[in-house]
């Protein structure tokens, strides 16, 4: 399958993270629809979700409703797709042959509900959607869960009618408007946050695969450190890089400062 040409020529000028802010935009935009045609949201892009080691899981969109919560994961391949719900990875084939693995983004975006689940503490019924571009095709996809979707981004609107349709649920709009504004403060994060949160995948996507050794773990939490680079400042509390920062504000503003990646789990700093 080939691309277009205006997406070819958007991959050749922008980076993935563009790519992939542009796919959460179009998704963004395929919701507004849904609103226009009577089943009223709210939408929320790009939230940080804290998880129970400090650090934070990133959801692309959300779009709250009276029937609960639609958790959106964006993806941009282009090529024909192939997975499973219980596989661990899935499969882009390109037109010129090469094949490339990424993670389910089944099993991504079911991390991400557990989290956002946890964090919200109420019981609120939870979707969960994977939206891929119109540039690919989903050639061979098996989903078993009646409550995940794996769709084209031009599906969004027929998806979310159809389990919209089959859930008896009704959240008040009081019920959801506080919960627009608990999940609000969570796209309002600083860069460090951002920064750490793009440390940490690149971590787990580069770590050993063998376990850290017990002696080499860190005393004060029992945790495993990440590989220390060289000449890089590891904090004393949690084992995690720390960070050179700039403060924004107060008697310190534009001074350097070193903060724990681990922000806002742990909130070591120490002088530059």
């Amino acid at each position: 399958m080939a691309k277009g040409l205006i997406d070819t020529i958007l991959d050749s000028i922008f980076d993935e993270n563009w790519v992939g802010c542009r796919g959460e935009k179009l998704t963004e935009r395929e919701l507004k629809l849904v609103n226009l045609f009577g089943r009223k949201g709210k939408t929320l892009r790009n939230l940080y979700v804290p998880k129970d080691n400090g650090e934070t899981s990133e959801i692309d969109v959300v779009y709250i409703t009276q029937k609960g919560i639609f958790v959106f994961e964006s993806k941009n391949y282009s090529g024909w797709i192939f997975g499973d719900e219980k596989g661990m990875y899935w499969t882009v084939s390109l037109p010129n042959g090469q094949k490339n693995r990424f993670y389910n983004p089944i099993k991504q975006n079911r991390t991400h509900l557990k989290w956002l689940g946890q964090f919200l503490g109420a019981d609120v019924p939870l979707f969960s959607i994977v939206v891929f571009s119109e540039r690919c095709e989903l050639k061979k996809i098996s989903v078993e869960s009646n409550d995940i979707k794996v769709i084209k981004r031009d599906r969004t609107y027929a998806t979310v009618r159809e389990l919209w349709e089959k859930s008896d649920d009704a959240l008040s709009e009081d019920q959801i408007t506080a919960l627009f504004e608990k999940l609000k403060v969570l796209t309002n994060v600083d860069e460090a946050v951002k920064l750490a949160h793009i440390r940490d995948i690149e971590y787990m996507k580069n770590r050993p695969a063998k376990r850290v050794p017990l002696e080499k773990t860190s005393k004060n939490t029992g945790l495993e450190q990440a590989p220390q680079r060289f000449g890089e400042k590891i904090c004393p509390r949690c084992g995690k890089p720390l960070v050179l920062r700039t403060a924004k504000k107060g008697d310190h503003a534009g001074e350097q400062f070193y903060g724990c990646s681990g922000f806002p789990g742990c909130r070591y700093t120490e002088n530059a």
